[in-house]
């Protein structure tokens, strides 16, 4: 009979040792749970943060990109008003003419001869739009 109680005892603290190592490692798989769900959350709070950041970058390029459309017509409004002026004036158009050739490496003899300008304008247009 002693066997028996010492048999049963034994066990009972059998029993008592594993309910003691599983309740540690449900505390241990807690403890990894409440981490893994404090990262989560922060990965959260983070992703929203960018997610903000982004729709932020977004709203500005849009805006940027409609300033340069409009920046754009306006240039090209202002290029059309110099090309028509230009057109008009035809001492404008003559002049316009010379800048061009100058460009294209005209000398002064061929300034005077095509654009029919003074031989002194014509060095004068050199120096100051002439390629050194």
């Amino acid at each position: 009979m002693n066997e028996i109680l010492i048999a049963a005892l034994l066990y009972v603290v059998a029993c008592l040792g594993l309910v003691l190592y599983q309740q540690k490692q449900t505390n241990k798989l807690r403890a990894k749970i409440d981490a893994l769900t404090t990262l989560l959350k922060e990965s959260d709070r983070q992703r929203e943060a960018v997610k903000r950041e982004l729709q932020e970058l977004r709203s500005g390029t849009i805006g940027v990109g409609r300033r340069m459309l409009e920046l754009e017509k306006r240039v090209i409004k202002q290029d059309a008003r110099i090309d028509e002026s230009t057109q008009q004036d035809p001492q404008a158009r003559l002049y316009s003419r010379a800048m061009k050739m100058v460009d294209l490496g005209a000398g002064v003899d061929e300034l005077v001869r095509e654009c029919e300008l003074p031989k002194a304008e014509a060095e004068l247009l050199l120096r100051l739009h002439g390629k050194h």
